[in-house]
């Protein structure tokens, strides 16, 4: 890298050319190209600021080998995309707030910074001011003892115009975006300091305001409270003048930021009042500028460049993550909703149709009677709530070569599976997925139950067949052969195209594959048992079985009956588990015993010895079983897949796999 850090400028907007302006008077930042969706655009802008490479798409600009780090200031709703895009072409990216429009994009945008290598920081420039950097010293030295209470503002009478980004849902309007995640941003950084922390998050969110006719907050108040009984008051809108300062009150005095969110925007001096308990007079503390604030911007990035992050108070990702997290939960509260967020207008990440990636890792295996391939590992539908969450899950899944997914009649109240089929619907993707489903729980295993709620397991999917259908438990008063010709009929009529058992004993397991044989009928194509390196100790919930006794074991590998187990990593276990950890009632109930801390302690010393994560290890164990597996797994975000990917390249010999099980 030269002396100089070369900027390539994605839009522009106004914004751009403050920012322009403000890396020309930087001392670490030089400005080399502009991307514009039009010639004419990028032409006008870069005689304007002296640039020499003038693109006139946002492609060129991101392929331009001159251009080091990008500054991003599209419309809210393009950040994600063009983040991303930048992160793939392995550019540095500061990005205008709110880094994107939900916390979902935000971890996607996260997660291609961190899988690319690349620096990523969102722009809160105030957040590099040395004013900032003195509130937080002065907060966390007790100026004003113990802070209660935090009140930041910042808002203004716009005037309305539907068709503007500050007024138009498409654009991601509203006041909470474009200016409420400013008084956010502070009060989460103020409360960290006073609880000597970089940042904090809130415990509680509660908000009310006015929406306007396209949808979106035009005026809107909360109050968030945090660690420790610290109260922040923040209110935002873009149709009311508002005091656009920040108070912070303590035990032993109150302090006042007349100028938070621009301070030294010219270079100009600027101050904070402190009120300490005692003093006749407030103190004015002057805080002086050597360069305008968007050039300290552009500085900070330069200089942290290389550790991909910049520190505290600037915004680290963990910090962009947490304030993504407050500016949802403040939009629920008053009601505000992006199409763009919605099941038919929901886009992929990074833009254009899915699909999988080249040398995408996961890789797929076979099931009798089943004619599409099936991913070795199969996502789990059970823990999304909302068509953002399925989308940053699901479309990285299927770019890595994931086509499985595993949901149930009974998960999430049935919101499981209209979520999954609203996006099969929405991606076009129904003939290169597998859809496995499960009805038949307990206290509803029976025939007549299950017809019913497969027909609506198929309403809510809005699918005329699932690929692969399961019975969720068994009911041993109902013989097997009655199942089976349940399923048979299902076969027969369409609706099921291979089906299986989850949480059968062996016994049950051996019974219906004699019916069925016996019958010339559909046999069981799969099980979903649990099945993982450690023993489940107690039922995870009721009903539950495990097929990794020895005898399960001899049978299927003699049987080469396909397992689909869940739990297939021990529900966290092996990233988890210690003796000293109780936190998790669940993990202690149904995992805690001596064995399985052996086999904990094989698993880390083997993961060290290989240099991987233990949890590729327990995967691994699962995946080089002599008989087909396909583990069930359940990440929430994306980097929880990610390192869970390994596994899938670890090799198990037969004498490692007994030594892991403590056989040998």
């Amino acid at each position: 890298m030269s002396d100089k850090l070369a900027w390539g400028i994605l839009s522009t907007g106004r914004i751009s050319g403050t920012f322009a302006e403000g890396v020309q008077k930087s001392a670490r930042g030089k400005l080399v190209a502009v991307g514009s969706r039009s010639q004419e655009s990028a032409h006008a802008f870069g005689e304007k600021w002296g640039i020499p490479n003038r693109h006139g798409s946002y492609e060129a600009l991101l392929a331009d080998p001159a251009v080091q780090a990008v500054y991003i200031s599209t419309p809210h709703p393009l950040h994600a995309e063009w983040a991303v895009k930048a992160a793939e072409a392995g550019k540095h990216i500061l990005c205008e707030k709110p880094m994107t429009l939900n916390y979902w994009e935000a971890l996607g945008v996260i997660e291609a910074a961190e899988v690319n290598g690349v620096f990523f920081m969102e722009a809160f420039m105030y957040r590099c001011s040395p004013q900032t950097k003195k509130l937080v010293e002065l907060i966390k030295s007790g100026a004003i003892g113990r802070v209660r209470t935090i009140v930041a503002s910042f808002g203004f009478n716009a005037g309305f115009n539907p068709n503007s980004r500050l007024y138009a849902n498409e654009l991601g309007g509203g006041g909470i975006m474009d200016v409420g995640c400013y008084p956010t941003s502070m009060a989460r950084l103020l409360a960290g300091a006073a609880l000597d922390k970089d940042f904090a998050d809130p415990i509680d969110f509660k908000a009310v305001g006015h929406l306007g006719q396209t949808g979106v907050d035009e005026w809107t108040a909360a109050v968030a409270r945090f660690e420790g009984d610290i109260v922040a008051q923040l209110s935002t809108g873009v149709a009311v003048n508002l005091e656009n300062a920040v108070r912070v009150y303590g035990s032993d005095g109150n302090l006042h930021v007349p100028n938070p969110w621009m301070p030294g925007r010219d270079g100009s001096a600027t101050k904070i009042v402190v009120q300490r308990k005692g003093a006749k007079a407030p103190e004015e503390i002057v805080i002086e500028y050597e360069r305008p604030l968007y050039a300290i911007e552009a500085d900070t990035v330069a200089e942290h460049v290389a550790k991909k992050q910049a520190p505290s108070p600037a915004m680290n990702w963990a910090d962009s993550l947490g304030n993504m997290q407050a500016l949802d939960r403040w939009r629920a509260e008053v009601g505000v909703a992006y199409k763009a967020e919605s099941a038919e207008h929901v886009q992929v990440l990074r833009g254009g149709p899915l699909r999988a990636r080249e040398g995408a890792p996961i890789p797929r295996g076979r099931l009798p009677g089943l004619d599409k391939p099936v991913a070795r590992l199969v996502m789990g539908v059970d823990n999304q709530r909302s068509i953002p969450h399925c989308a940053a899950m699901f479309d990285d899944y299927f770019e890595k070569g994931g086509n499985t997914f595993d949901t149930g009649y009974i998960y999430g109240g049935g919101n499981s599976e209209k979520l999954l089929g609203q996006w099969v619907k929405r991606r076009g993707v129904r003939e290169q997925v597998v859809i496995l489903d499960k009805g038949g729980h307990t206290p509803h295993c029976n025939p007549a139950a299950t017809r019913k709620q497969l027909a609506e397991s198929l309403e809510r999917l809005q699918m005329d067949r699932i690929d692969i259908y399961m019975l969720h438990r068994d009911n041993p008063e109902i013989p097997a052969g009655e199942f089976v010709d349940m399923m048979a009929e299902f076969v027969a009529a369409g609706k099921v195209t291979v089906w299986g058992v989850s949480n059968w004993s062996l016994e049950r397991v051996k019974e219906a594959q004699a019916y069925a044989r016996a019958k010339g009928a559909p046999g069981i194509a799969a099980l979903s048992n649990n099945f993982s390196l450690a023993r489940m100790v107690n039922p995870v919930w009721g009903g539950c079985v495990a097929a990794s006794t020895p005898g399960f074991r001899a049978w299927l590998a003699e049987s080469q009956m396909a397992v689909m187990p869940w739990s297939s990593q021990a529900r966290g276990f092996f990233v988890r588990g210690a003796p000293y950890f109780q936190g998790d009632p669940e993990l202690v109930r149904s995992w805690y015993a001596p064995d399985n801390f052996e086999r904990l302690a094989r698993v880390e010393k083997f993961a060290k010895e290989r240099k991987v994560l233990p949890i590729n290890v327990a995967l691994a164990y699962v995946l080089c079983q002599p008989f087909p597996t396909f583990p069930l797994v359940g990440p929430r975000v994306p980097s929880e897949l990610r390192t869970s990917l390994p596994g899938l390249d670890l090799k198990l010999t037969p004498a490692e796999l007994k030594w892991l099980n403590l056989e040998e």
